[in-house]
């Protein structure tokens, strides 16, 4: 594996980095240590081939911008942002545990439990985005990132929007959206987007973390995005019958194709969720017509004389299915009844006067004023226990100063004054606690002495265990457990692994960068050690000079280790691969040619063309030899035409897929275009133009170049009558749109 050329590196003379843990499209994540802070951090590096396109700086700034703006237990927290020449990246949190893409792929589902468990959190994260006025627009469980217990961070905000940004409708043809199989239906076709978008995504997500399948998948991305468009999803509970009901309508509430029918924010869904939590039984009875709905008991309460309640693998109870109905069994006068329910009603009006008595005569003795008290200083389980003086609820912070005794009341709100409040009123109070939690300190790789040191420091309890490792160097830690960053308790102890070696002689690595592969050979086997082989990587040093080492220079470990060498191959090529793309030849009207490049559409190459008059078209593409390979989809009117794969490190060009194409008009419009041709081909390619109606046809009508030029512009966005229906994949955001100024 080629080594990195920010791995190994201290970045503006502060941010070690130390691996890649996130490889994206636009961006690569690594994990660094912020040596001011003294911490760990994740750092999203722009790649090198993106600084000088104006649309991926724009989106990584907007990246930056958003998150600064949030700062919410369950997003991602920004540090330090960089925007140079040569280089422009975002420090943020570092967080050690998986995408909840892993997780579902790992398990194949997830319990309902664990999924409200979850979305709770992702709501909370969204709502505070949405009052900050951001949209997300990219919700998927590859953006959700899981910790060890449970906590649950929204990262990745590379394609969010400010929800009062002046946007207008976007067309397929030059605008980004999120990924396919989660995006919004008013995504896909370019719409305005806002805060019920992303909770279609989430349903998605909840979808796919209970059944462990998509709502809708396909062969292609276009398949996919009309799919999100005009098909209703197989209804979860039939892929899952464990789910319960009142789960599934929550889903599909949120998955409705109208956006006006889905919640109308993320609190509002949350009331829902809760509802569901508090009851796992109940049954909403969603109405989508605009009529108001309640939420509905999961059975009769009073018209059954016997329910066997059994507790079911989900664990809640579902009394629906196990209604005694022996219709031999005794039924009652109806006279008794009538007395009985006369009896009930006595009894419950006696009891409404009952109850307000005694709320009246509680009211008027909770009413009297009090001076706020001074509890700075007192023992909070004294205070506690003395009702008489201390009449108040408390709202209970725990911190810890060892300087101070256990359970002493460090600061209240209100202060202590003369201002009077009621008694019962609540008082806000910081109590010195064990209780305390804090996050674990990051000392992997450090000293034993040094992660002793700072472990203490936290009023922690260190316990070094020496272990046999050949991977970190002798006298380093190798981690600890709990990992760091886990909540932990003050008082708790800490296991420190600390690497050990065997009792043999230690020799150091010898620093090989710069030399060739024969010298460093000879210098290798000086040492004592085993040459393990080499491989290229593209770099700016000289040809065949080592540029990295495995291990690093000065470790000490044992005679034989392995080493191996990276070599430079000079630097990086652009690689230029071209293929014919036949045209189908009986087609003699104009249809829409169009390139899409790993799931985006490339403006550069899209126009019109007639095929009959145009039968072979070149397609030449450009890239960096690191790119390595990337699928090229040839789209005729939108439909799929062919698929190649673009291989710049081997430069090859292979077909992967061919499609016919189907030319979709109506007899008349195939009439009339047939009779143009004939009369004047001379000006086919300047004299027609399209438009995309909702029905999906398009016409051929005549006229001279200038009109036609006029009507393809019109065409293309400044009409919102004539938009393309067809959904947008290439997840771009406008270029007219308005910049922010960081």
């Amino acid at each position: 594996m080629a080594v990195d050329k920010y791995v190994g590196k201290r970045l503006d003379g502060r941010y070690e980095i130390s691996e890649i843990i996130g490889d994206g499209g636009m961006a690569v994540v690594y994990r660094a240590w912020d040596t001011k802070d003294d911490m760990p951090v994740a750092i999203k590096i722009l790649r090198d081939e993106y600084i000088g396109n104006d649309e991926f700086v724009r989106r990584f700034m907007d990246e930056s911008k958003a998150i600064a703006l949030l700062s919410h237990q369950n997003i991602v927290k920004v540090y330090d942002v960089s925007f140079g020449d040569r280089i422009q990246y975002i420090v943020m949190e570092y967080i050690d545990g998986i995408t909840l893409k892993d997780y579902i792929e790992k398990n194949g589902t997830v319990s309902w439990r664990e999924t409200i468990y979850f979305v709770a959190q992702i709501l909370k994260a969204l709502q505070h985005a949405h009052d900050k006025g951001i949209i997300h627009r990219d919700v998927k469980p590859q953006n959700i990132m899981l910790l060890e217990d449970g906590t649950i961070k929204v990262t990745d905000f590379g394609i969010a929007r400010f929800s009062n940004t002046n946007t207008r409708s976007m067309t397929m043809t030059n605008k980004a959206i999120g990924s396919v199989h989660y995006v919004s239906p008013e995504q896909a076709r370019g719409e305005p987007t806002d805060a019920k978008s992303d909770l279609y995504s989430l349903g998605v997500m909840m979808y796919e973390m209970l059944t462990g399948k998509l709502p809708f998948d396909a062969d292609n991305a276009v398949s996919v995005a009309i799919m999100q468009l005009q098909s209703d999803p197989v209804p979860p509970r039939k892929l899952n019958p464990e789910i319960p009901a009142g789960l599934e309508e929550i889903i599909i509430k949120t998955m409705q194709k109208d956006a006006k029918k889905r919640y109308r924010s993320a609190a509002e869904m949350l009331v829902d969720l809760q509802q569901f939590k508090n009851n796992p039984s109940i049954k909403f009875n969603y109405s989508y017509d605009g009529t108001a709905r309640e939420a509905a008991p999961a059975a009769p309460v009073s018209t059954v004389k016997k329910v066997n309640k059994i507790e079911t693998q989900q664990g809640y109870k579902d009394d629906e299915d196990d209604w005694d109905s022996d219709p031999d069994e005794e039924r009652t006068n109806p006279l008794v009844q009538i007395i009985i329910g006369s009896v009930i009603a006595f009894v419950a009006v006696c009891a409404v006067f009952l109850v307000l008595a005694v709320f009246k005569g509680f009211s008027n003795n909770s009413t009297t004023d009090v001076l706020v008290p001074n509890l700075i200083g007192l023992d909070f389980n004294a205070v506690n226990k003395d009702k008489i003086t201390y009449n108040f609820k408390w709202d209970i912070t725990n911190v810890y100063d060892a300087d101070k005794p256990i359970d002493i009341i460090l600061s209240q709100s209100p202060e202590p004054s003369e201002k009077k409040i009621k008694e019962g009123s609540t008082i806000q109070i910081t109590v010195n606690s064990e209780e305390t939690t804090i996050n674990l300190p990051f000392v992997d790789g450090r000293t034993k002495d040094d992660a002793v040191q700072k472990i203490k420091s936290a009023n922690l309890i260190p316990e070094v265990l020496m272990v046999l490792d050949n991977q970190t160097a002798e006298g380093y830690v190798k981690q600890t457990y709990p990992l760091a960053g886990s909540k932990i308790t003050i008082g708790s102890t800490v296991k420190i692994y600390v690497s050990k070696k065997a009792g043999e002689a230690k020799v150091e690595i010898p620093n090989l960068v710069g030399l060739t592969l024969s010298e460093a050979q000879t210098k290798i086997a000086e040492s004592g050690l085993n040459y393990n082989g080499y491989e290229y990587m593209e770099s700016t040093v000289a040809k065949d000079k080592i540029v990295a080492q495995n291990p690093l220079r000065g470790a000490k470990v044992s005679k034989g280790t392995n080493v191996s060498v990276i070599l430079s191959e000079g630097p990086p090529r652009n690689v230029s691969l071209s293929q014919i793309v036949d045209m189908p030849s009986d087609i003699s009207s104009s249809v829409k040619f169009e390139v899409i490049i790993d799931g985006e559409v490339d403006d550069t190459y899209t126009k019109s063309i007639v095929p009959k008059y145009a039968r072979q078209h070149t397609l030449t593409i450009t890239r960096m030899s690191t790119v390595g390979a990337i699928q090229v989809v040839v789209a005729l009117n939108d439909q799929t035409y062919r698929v190649y794969k673009f291989d710049f490190a081997n430069n090859t060009v292979t077909t992967v897929e061919s499609y016919e194409f189907i030319l979709e008009t109506d007899t008349d419009t195939e009439t009339e275009t047939d009779t143009e041709s004939e009369t004047d081909t001379e000006n086919t390619d300047s004299d027609e133009y399209y438009e995309y109606e909702d029905s999906e046809d398009y016409e051929d009508r005549d006229g001279d170049s200038s009109a036609a030029e006029e009507s393809e512009t019109v065409s293309e966005y400044d009409n919102d009558e004539t938009q393309i229906s067809e959904p947008d994949y290439s997840g771009e955001s406008s270029a007219e749109e308005e910049d922010y100024s960081w």
